[in-house]
Formats: C-alpha cells, structure tokens, sequence
C-alpha cells in the first residue's frame, strides 16, 4: 500500500478501522471495519480464580516495550490453531514505526530471561487497540493480558478494542458489539488523555491485581 505510513494508519484506528493480509507472504493489506466488533469491557471482566493465583505467583517477570520486535516476532509465529499469521512485512513495518512514534506497546512475559509470552497493540488517546499475543509456556499471554488490565486502567483508558472474540478471550469477559455501539465509545474515548505509563516498566503480580480490584470495588458501590 503505497504512501501508507504510520499516521495514515492511526487515522484508521480512529475511524475504527485496522489492518490485515491474508498471509505472511500476502504483500497485500486490507482494511476491515467489520459489523460486529470485539471487545473487552474495561469495568466488566473477569479474571479467573486459578489465573489470579498465577499472577500473584509472579513466575513470569513481567515489563512493557523492553523488546516490542521480538513480541511482534512471536506474534507472528505459528501455534497450534494458529497455523498462518495475518501479520506480512508491511504491517510488520508499520507496527516497528508506530511503536518509535510512541502509539504502540507491548507487555512481554520473561521466565529465566528468556521471552515466552506476551502482546501488542496500538494506544490512540483512551482507547487501546489490541493486536495479537502468543504463548510459548503455559499462561503467559494470559498473565501478559492482566497486567495489560491493570496499566489500562491506571492510565485511564475507556475502551480496550479485541478486534474479534476468542474462546480464550471470552474467558474474561469480551463479546462482540455491532459497529454502531463501537463507534459510538470509540468517538469519546479517543478525546481522553490516556497514560500506558501510568504505571511503572515493571510492576508484580499483586500489584496488577490491587490496581484491577481497586476499580471494581468501586465500580460495584457506585
């Protein structure tokens, strides 16, 4: 796609628009705007019991953007029920772009310094657009999306965007919405002023789910 950079594709997110390709080898890039949308609701998701337990575990170390092309790498790997990804090199590139111009992050999971999980996605005022994760061990992107939780929430984000839904997804809560309900959060979300680094590189896993609890206390006496 020629002449298309990276502020040509923020103004895709804005317009609730993302990229995709057919395949790694597909130089092609397509812009969907699909009917349905997924996402996760920010002040409505659950965290299972048994995940909680993991994350309080801390086996994983846990930081954001220490190496956002080696995350961008796993992404792009095959997995079992991911056997193609939609991630070609001109997306590759723009993603590389996006994240020197300070809009996209990852959260990474280490075990023994050695990257076995984690995610990506594009941040555009209070919305956060998430991309793709991968795991090499077991619970790693889960643990990776819960820390995720936490820093959107600190930061004060309004709309956490799946582009589709999971069944690993739905575990936490995500479901689809028609594309009139997203635009219509998409639109006040992305005037708030947002900060991923509200909180620090690296935080443990007690502290994620303190800054996840604290928000849903509140919530429910409200």
């Amino acid at each position: 796609m020629r002449g298309f950079g990276a502020t040509e594709l923020l103004e895709c997110y804005a317009r609730g628009v993302f990229p995709m390709a057919e395949g790694r080898d597909d130089p092609r890039i397509y812009l969907l705007d699909p009917d349905e949308r997924g996402i996760l609701p920010l002040d409505d998701f659950h965290i299972p019991r048994r995940l909680q337990r993991t994350v309080r575990q801390d086996g994983f170390e846990v930081r954001i953007n220490r190496d956002f092309q080696a995350v961008l790498n796993g992404c792009c790997q095959s997995a079992p029920g991911r056997e193609e990804t939609w991630i070609n090199d001109g997306i590759f590139g723009l993603y590389l772009e996006l994240h020197r111009h300070g809009h996209a992050h990852s959260v990474e999971c280490r075990r023994d310094g050695e990257l076995v999980g984690g995610l990506y996605g594009v941040s555009l005022g209070g919305a956060f657009f998430g991309e793709s994760m991968f795991s090499l061990q077991r619970d790693a992107s889960k643990v990776a999306l819960v820390h995720l939780l936490a820093r959107l929430i600190a930061g004060g984000y309004a709309l956490l965007d799946t582009q589709f839904t999971t069944e690993h997804l739905e575990t936490f809560g995500a479901h689809s919405i028609t594309r009139a309900d997203y635009q219509a959060r998409l639109a006040p979300a992305l005037e708030l002023k947002a900060d991923f680094f509200g909180l620090p590189a690296q935080i443990s896993g007690a502290q994620a789910l303190q800054e996840i609890q604290g928000l849903q206390s509140s919530t429910q006496t409200s």
